[in-house]
């Protein structure tokens, strides 16, 4: 009786300790969030004109936004399309790195350069309880 009381404490504490591989980090990644940033890339990757524009007049003023902004905005909107069709064709498959991970650079070690995962809302944003201005 001994024996098999140390068993099931011992079978207990390993199905507990077995928890924390069921959830690995990149399981938020999956087939369905690639699918859906694809979409909303597709979709909403035109945000990027108007939302690099006001970044670049914020930054660096009127002139360099009615030009810079502009063709660095359709740039943006234009690598948003294409990777969103990317991620729509191949949602299937961890196609990037052998993961469901974004292919655009993130925007967290590249300030200026990287991009969001999801396009960029305009005018009041859902996360937020105020309006931002641009």
């Amino acid at each position: 009786m001994k024996k098999l009381l140390v068993f099931a404490l011992v079978v207990g504490f390993c199905s507990i300790c077995f928890a924390d591989i069921q959830d690995p980090p990149s399981n938020d990644y999956g087939p369905t969030r690639k699918l859906g940033r694809g979409v909303s890339n597709v979709l909403f990757g035109w945000s990027e004109i108007p939302h690099t524009i006001a970044q670049v007049n914020d930054r660096e003023g009127n002139a360099a936004a009615g030009g810079y902004g502009v063709v660095r905005g359709v740039g943006r909107a234009w690598m948003r399309f294409h990777t969103g069709i990317f991620d729509i064709v191949t949602f299937p498959f961890p196609a990037v790195r052998g993961t469901y991970y974004p292919a655009l650079p993130p925007d967290v070690p590249y300030i200026h350069a990287g991009y969001q995962e999801f396009p960029p809302e305009l005018g009041f944003e859902s996360k937020y309880s105020y309006s931002r201005q641009y």
